[in-house]
């Protein structure tokens, strides 16, 4: 009994569900913290460093707060 394989080519299906996780993902950030996200993960990246980190990191810091505020607990 011989078994033979069988190639089914899912790069369509593939490239359609990494299109949807890539829409679903930009759909969960609201706003503009989508645009926010590179200097939030700048600041963090920044704020590593020992010592100057976080003098560093307080401009970009304000970048992303200027663009997306965070929400103030009162």
């Amino acid at each position: 009994m011989s078994l033979t394989r069988v190639r089914v080519d899912a790069g369509g299906d593939r490239s359609a569900a990494r299109a949807l996780i890539l829409v679903l993902c930009c759909l969960t950030l609201a706003g503009c913290g989508l645009v926010a996200a590179p200097c939030r993960v700048g600041s963090a990246a920044l704020k590593i460093v020992p010592v100057a980190g976080q003098v560093a990191a307080a401009p970009t810091d304000a970048c992303a707060d200027a663009i997306d505020p965070t929400p103030t607990k009162s």
